[in-house]
C-alpha cells in the first residue's frame, strides 16, 4: 500500500521508499521519510497529497506519493 491508498487523518508508518531514482529518496529521506517513521496523510488533492512527517507539513505530487509504501 501506498500514500495514495491511505485514509486521510490516520497516521501510518513508513515500511519503505520504492523509487529508481536516487535523487528522489535522497529527496524523501531529506523530509524525514524513511523506513520505521510515522507519516500522516492530512488530505489528497488533486495531484498529489498533504502529509506530515516530524511536526512538518508538506505538498507532495503522486509521483512521489506512490513511492512511498506504508
Amino acid at each position: 500500500m501506498n500514500l495514495t491508498d491511505a485514509k486521510a487523518g490516520e497516521e501510518y508508518i513508513v515500511r519503505d521508499v520504492l523509487a529508481e531514482d536516487e535523487e528522489l529518496k535522497s529527496f524523501l529521506f531529506s523530509l524525514g521519510c524513511y523506513s520505521g517513521e510515522p507519516i500522516t496523510v492530512i488530505s489528497h488533492i488533486k495531484g498529489g497529497c498533504v502529509i506530515t512527517v516530524k511536526d512538518a507539513r508538506y505538498n507532495i505530487d503522486t509521483d512521489l506519493a506512490k513511492a512511498i509504501s506504508i
